[in-house]
């Protein structure tokens, strides 16, 4: 059809219709036309059009009407065809400005729009047709495929950008008021989704492609020279939402690469999962390093999780064993790595049970170590302070802070909450499990050890510490004591070594005494009460021996004379079965003590103790005169030697009736330990019965007062076995008492029945073993205070 304006030919000097385009156009101030693009005949009003004419304004009053036939739509389908063609180089037949008039015409004139936007749609197919066709057919593989296609995406977009602004009329008239029809946008990506990205073959090639580049990567373990090109996919992908399936696909082959890697290094690395956890580290720090240079944001943590959990799958517990030797390396920085890796692969239980039995392992480990049992609480201690260092900085996971509100000039009643860590209670439970259960390695020793170390502390006193930081050295030994249980046994320790320091006043501080006995009365053990009743007899002991020394002359010798008047019940001794010889003068001070006593306190009984005794003698040796402290025992074997310079060890034991072992540790005491001040012939460090011992004048000290006394403060083997052996008959009889208390409140209980309520009823004290607890009862039907029911031999009734 030929244009209308090439139909019009005026003359040259005329300017009637210059203006005039070729289009149908009706001007009424009145129309319903669209106000987005109004239709003009003046230059003047059109600013575009201004830029290029300049006419003489029509001075007609009232609209003007122009009617012109024409048929626009091959030509506008041979000028969208061209645009969407990308081989072709020609221009489109019509102007840009052209074809958006010609569309404005069609669509609010002629009422043609429908069969426009058929044909666009037509247009649009047959464009996407050709494009998956090169697709499919392009020779290249990986990244450069990858930026062929990117690039006809950015094409098809461009060109699909162009049309929506030229049909405008088009898009934003006919089709918002034709229900059911997409708009230009929608219509092409739509065709573009459905035919490219559906397409098998292209599909397939984008996989493959995307595939193949992030093995390289993986594999090589460096940076793709073209990864750019990888960004710029996902951009097209996002234009085109297809994305979502690009994400499931990635982390697909994510999964299947990382799983395939951890099965390969689980057998070659299966003797060190140290090299593993390494490996896996760096690996999750490069994924996250890929992920943020060319992923969006969202897709980081799916990517991360899927990539640590194939990492893991299944090698949880053999990984989790590297927390053994990390503890005991010390290694916060490794056990902080290992705890997070596991806590976002929801591992924590698998990392809690490695960690308590490993803490098991090595509470039973030094527990079982009788050669060193001295060390045994220090050590304990080491474990502990670290195992909490470690759950209070590295097992521990994140929890939002409650919201607090700041006011301030910026911002008035702002609220903002800040996560804190806290520490994993699975644990801080797995920790006291750990250390109760490996207590049990051996029953009461920990219990005694406990007590032992504080003895220690309590002598030694804080030195150059402050208050608080020896009072937290002592709230650290106490921690141990709750995992023991064996309450009874520290509890006699203690008050026998309590009685000790008070008695030898080898207590660093009285003030500390009564402090944690307070505190063990009050958070431990209401038994502990009995100190108080220590304390008193002390101060009583003290004004009485003031009494006493004042009504004696000021050279007697009895103002020497120290004596403790003690209860039996408030103190941890037994009477003695035998006692030892007291030199004639020592013993008649201490008559005269007992007749003056005896006057005043005619109804009580006074039994002599000399093992806890000290003396103070004055020795000459050759190097001068020495002030000896000692024990008594001690003073008795050493003023033998003021009678014979040399005496053998049955001639001692026969002056002195002292107990055979008791002597025997006081001669080591003197002449076996550091300071010598007999010599023993043979020497060595065991006392036989042949064995000669000598005084010792060549004995050298630098000091004027030497101690020698330190056997008395310390508990012996033979006293620890006394001592257990004492608290085992104790159990009995706490045993007995609880059983008959129980049956005589229910009358009659199964065996089971009495075992449990039996155990509820001693369990602050001990934990009696079942075999122990049976022994009990058999014991109390033999002593008719139980009976085994004729009908039910598995069943006891009470004997009133």
């Amino acid at each position: 059809m030929t244009s209308l304006v090439s139909l019009l030919t005026l003359p040259k000097t005329s300017k009637g219709l210059t203006q005039l385009r070729t289009s149908v156009v009706q001007i009424d101030d009145g129309s319903a036309s669209p106000r987005r693009k109004v239709a003009r005949l003046h230059a003047d009003s059109d600013s575009a059009s201004a830029s290029r004419y300049k006419s003489v304004p029509n001075k007609t009053p009232g609209p003007i009407t122009i009617h012109i036939d024409g048929d626009y739509a091959p030509l506008l389908q041979r000028s969208i065809r061209v645009i969407l063609d990308r081989q072709s180089t020609a221009p489109p037949p019509w102007s840009y400005e052209a074809i958006y008039s010609a569309c404005r015409t069609i669509v609010t004139e002629v009422g043609t729009g429908e069969g426009l936007y058929d044909t666009l749609k037509i247009e649009v197919e047959r464009c996407v047709d050709r494009l998956a066709k090169d697709l499919a057919a392009c020779t290249n593989t990986g990244v450069p495929r990858l930026a062929y296609f990117i690039a006809t995406s950015k094409w098809f977009g461009k060109q699909v950008a162009l049309l929506q602004s030229l049909l405008t009329y088009l898009d934003q008239v006919y089709v918002k008021d034709t229900k059911g029809l997409k708009s230009i946008h929608n219509l092409a990506f739509l065709q573009f989704s459905v035919r490219i990205f559906e397409h098998p073959t292209i599909a397939e090639n984008l996989r493959e492609d995307v595939k193949d580049w992030a093995t390289w990567e993986r594999t090589m373990r460096l940076e793709h020279d073209q990864r750019d090109i990888i960004p710029s996919l996902i951009q097209q992908l996002h234009t085109h939402q297809q994305y979502a399936p690009f994400e499931h696909y990635y982390a697909e082959i994510t999964r299947a690469f990382y799983e395939e890697e951890s099965a390969e290094l689980g057998k070659s690395l299966r003797d060190h999962p140290k090299e593993f956890l390494s490996h896996v580290k760096q690996r999750i720090k490069e994924e996250n390093q890929r992920s943020q240079a060319v992923l969006p944001v969202g897709s980081w943590a799916l990517v991360r999780k899927v990539t640590e959990r194939s990492l893991w799958n299944g090698r949880l517990e053999w990984v989790g064993g590297t927390l053994g030797p990390y503890m005991d390396e010390r290694d916060l920085d490794n056990l902080d790595t290992l705890y997070s890796l596991f806590s976002r692969v929801e591992g924590t239980k698998i990392l809690c049970d490695v960690f308590r039995k490993h803490i098991r392992f090595l509470v039973q480990k030094i527990v079982a170590d009788e050669s060193k049992d001295d060390e045994m609480v220090p050590r304990l201690l080491a474990l502990k302070a670290f195992a909490d260092k470690a759950i209070a900085a590295v097992f521990v996971d994140e929890k939002p802070a409650a919201p607090s509100t700041t006011n301030n000039h910026n911002n008035h009643g702002a609220s903002t909450s800040t996560p804190c860590k806290v520490p994993n209670q699975e644990f801080i439970y797995a920790l006291s499990d750990a250390f109760t259960m490996g207590f049990k390695a051996r029953r009461n020793k920990p219990a005694e050890m406990i007590a032992k170390h504080l003895d220690k502390l309590m002598r030694k006193g804080q030195g150059a510490m402050s208050d608080v930081e020896f009072e937290s050295m002592l709230d650290a030994a106490l921690a141990l004591y709750r995992f023991t249980d064996d309450k009874d046994v520290f509890r006699t320790f203690y008050h026998r070594s309590l009685a000790k320091r008070l008695l030898l006043e080898k207590s660093a501080s009285d003030d500390f005494e009564a402090a944690m006995l307070k505190k063990l009365k009050e958070k431990y053990d209401p038994e502990f009460g009995m100190g108080e009743d220590m304390f008193k007899d002390l101060a009583l002991s003290r004004e009485m021996m003031k009494e006493y020394h004042s009504k004696l002359a000021e050279d007697d010798p009895g103002r020497k004379l120290h004596v403790m008047v003690l209860q039996r019940s408030a103190w941890p001794f037994t009477v003695r079965d035998t006692s030892v010889d007291l030199p004639p003068n020592m013993q008649h001070e201490l008559s005269k003590y007992a007749a003056q006593y005896k006057e005043k306190h005619s109804g009580h009984v006074l039994y002599w103790d000399h093992a806890l005794g000290t003396a103070t003698l004055k020795a000459r040796f050759k190097e001068g005169i020495k002030e000896l402290s000692v024990s008594l025992y001690q003073a008795v074997v050493l003023l033998l030697f003021n009678e014979s310079p040399e005496m053998p060890f049955k001639e001692i034991l026969a002056q002195t009736r002292m107990e055979d072992g008791e002597l025997r540790r006081t001669l080591q005491s003197l002449a076996c330990g550091k300071k010598k001040v007999l010599k023993k012939f043979p020497s060595g460090r065991n006392v036989n019965d042949d064995d000669m011992f000598r005084f010792n004048a060549d004995f050298e000290d630098e000091r004027a007062k030497v101690h020698i006394n330190s056997i008395q403060a310390k508990v012996s083997p033979e006293e620890s076995r006394r001592t257990n052996i004492s608290i085992e008959g104790d159990r009995k009889h706490y045993l007995d008492a609880a059983i008959v208390r129980i049956m005589k409140a229910k009358k009659e209980l199964t065996y089971e029945q009495l075992k449990a309520a039996t155990i509820d009823a001693v369990k602050n004290h001990f934990v009696p073993s079942v075999d122990v607890i049976k022994k009990r009862i058999d014991s109390l039907v033999e002593s008719d205070y139980l009976e085994r029911s004729k009908g039910d031999r598995n069943k006891f009734l009470y004997v009133a």
